[in-house]
């Protein structure tokens, strides 16, 4: 039961990082792909009916690690708890800025509008990638499973490290990848030119990235993520953008699920002493809390599941960036 919630809380990670990663890409590319307040509010529409159902899986993967294990979500937190403050008010941002934009009347109310949703969701996409990077890094783990150290060193300080700065600019790479794809897919007209032709130019930059960093450190998942990266480009240079984008997930469904298992049975490892890393057992509820939130999860996860391939499925039509004669 222990490995099955661990699947469960990895999928709902993965689910999270993919769906809102196409937000996040559009909410960056949103301003830069669209030319005028036209261009622009398509691209802010084709996220429209998403974005807020896509944010139940941030709150399924908290929570399903809080019920399944405690000792995790309290070392996760009680380490990384302000970035993860910084992370909410992002998010806050992020959505006043998607609920507030066709509140206002005038072009220049939905450009700010529009630049706030972008740099908002620029900081969510660094401080994400930073987070993902500490998760394999480790923590300060003192032998009573708890973070060591004070103040802004011990929460502040995973962040700041060399890896978080490659966490983070990846995770950039590939919300603009999945946002670019996306927007490909979903719109018509003169956006979707543009983010074809962006993709393709990340998919091929990625891709020697990727090649380089997989040659210099032997990884395979590295060189496999930089073939994914090369061939989603080609798929979006020939108009082929739903292979593109379910390409690009993939390659990204596929590093959060290497991040979260890249250290085997141990979630959590321990950077002052190897021993004293967080294991699955240690950190699992009990066998009667696991029990019980079973019950649960078989109950509530395929309604959310069916509801939410519904909405894909209802609002599938592409939105037109190009300007339609009344």
């Amino acid at each position: 039961m222990i490995t099955f919630w661990f699947a469960v809380v990895v999928l709902a990670w993965v689910l999270f990082f993919v769906l809102e990663g196409f937000d996040f890409g559009v909410g960056l590319l949103g301003p830069l792909l669209g030319r005028d307040d036209h261009e622009r509010g398509a691209a802010v529409r084709t996220i429209g009916p998403f974005w807020d159902g896509n944010e139940v899986w941030l709150v399924a993967a908290i929570g399903v690690t809080f019920a399944a294990f405690p000792a995790w979500y309290s070392a996760l937190l009680s380490g990384l708890y302000l970035p993860m403050v910084v992370l909410l008010l992002l998010l806050a941002v992020r959505g006043v800025a998607l609920e507030f934009r066709g509140k206002g009347d005038g072009p220049a109310y939905r450009l700010r509008a529009d630049i706030a949703l972008a740099l908002s969701s620029l900081g969510i996409v660094l401080v994400w990638g930073a987070l993902l990077a500490t998760f394999v890094r480790g923590l300060a783990l003192g032998a009573d499973g708890s973070v060591t150290g004070g103040g802004l060193s011990r929460t502040l300080g995973p962040i700041w490290s060399p890896e978080a700065g490659l966490g983070a600019l990846a995770a950039l790479f590939a919300a603009l990848m999945l946002g670019a794809t996306f927007l490909g897919l979903r719109t018509s007209g003169p956006v979707r030119h543009r983010a074809r032709t962006l993709a393709r130019w990340l998919g091929t930059g990625g891709a020697v990235a990727l090649l380089v960093a997989g040659f210099g450190t032997g990884s395979r998942l590295a060189l496999a993520a930089a073939a994914l990266s090369l061939l989603a480009g080609m798929l979006a240079r020939s108009g082929r953008e739903a292979l593109a984008f379910t390409t690009t997930a993939l390659s990204v469904a596929g590093a959060v699920v290497a991040v979260f298992t890249t250290h085997g049975d141990v979630v959590l490892r321990s950077t002052l002493d190897p021993q004293w890393s967080l294991t699955r057992d240690a950190a699992a509820a009990t066998p009667q809390a696991l029990e019980l939130i079973t019950w649960a999860g078989v109950l509530i996860l395929p309604g959310v599941l069916a509801y939410q391939a519904f909405s894909y499925v209802v609002f599938r039509r592409r939105v037109a960036s190009e300007r339609v004669p009344s």
